[in-house]
């Protein structure tokens, strides 16, 4: 089922009307504008939209990578302590896994990073390998797992330092189809057994529907945010979810909001 928030719960992201403009040369470009949505937590809120359009950029706002125009609301923790260096995790399109540490090793890399006790983070980063379905292959090198196995163990990593929240930034999307589809399962596996809040940024329409709680489309040309809508089916999902009609009216929500009907 979709989760649910306790009533009157503050929510644990907050974003109202957030732009971003860069300038340059005497130039400005807007990145994104008119974003506008609430995450509450333990949602994954899918943000789709094409090449160009903002995506990235929100995720690098939240991240405090890049700060909003002045005037935009960016709030986040439900008002509770938030500092991302240390509550953020993040997933990228590639694994970017370093090739002379173990995978274990790399799960590890935030907890040596921030400092954490060593045993407690080792034996953590043990049982999210499991989780993920890499038992066994803690002392592999990364040149030794596939792409999907690779991008497991990114997972891993993100999660290790226990973050409140994880951003997710097209993290299947140089995976085949069949090991894609294979992920979007695991992803939907693993953060329901996490229970994270998660932001998943995503070209694909019918992946941002199959993992979605709720989702966000946001438009090019110029960047702004179109739509944002909750995503009434159930889980857990299986990929025949696909077939239903309910599934094909959500996506071609999607469609019509970006000019592809």
């Amino acid at each position: 089922m979709i989760p649910q928030t306790a009533s009157g719960s503050a929510p644990f992201i907050h974003l109202e009307n957030v732009r971003k403009t860069y300038r340059g040369r005497g130039k400005e470009f807007v990145a994104v504008s008119n974003v506008t949505f609430d995450v509450y937590e333990g949602d994954l809120v899918s943000l789709v939209g094409p090449s160009g359009c903002g995506k990235t950029t929100v995720l690098k706002i939240l991240a405090d990578l890049h700060s909003a125009d002045d005037g935009c609301t960016v709030e986040i923790g439900g008002g509770t302590p938030f500092t991302p260096g240390r509550d953020v995790g993040m997933v990228f399109q590639q694994a970017l896994l370093l090739k002379w540490r173990t995978i274990l090793d790399n799960v590890l890399l935030p907890a040596d990073i921030l400092g954490l006790p060593r045993k407690a983070a080792k034996d953590r980063a043990r049982d999210l390998l499991a989780m993920v379905g890499l038992a066994g292959f803690e002392t592999k090198y990364p040149y030794e797992l596939s792409g999907g196995m690779q991008q497991r163990a990114a997972i891993a990593r993100a999660l290790v330092h226990d973050p409140k929240l994880i951003l997710m930034d097209e993290p299947f999307g140089a995976l085949d189809a069949l090991t894609r589809e294979k992920m979007n399962l695991e992803m939907l596996r693993i953060w329901q057994e996490s229970r994270k809040t998660i932001l998943f940024v995503t070209h694909s329409i019918q992946e941002a529907v199959f993992l979605g709680s709720r989702c966000a489309v946001l438009t090019a040309g110029p960047a702004r945010m179109a739509d944002f809508f909750e995503i009434d089916l159930p889980f857990p999902r299986a990929l025949d979810v696909k077939t239903t009609e309910k599934f094909g009216d959500y996506t071609k929500r999607i469609y019509r909001q970006l000019g592809m009907d």
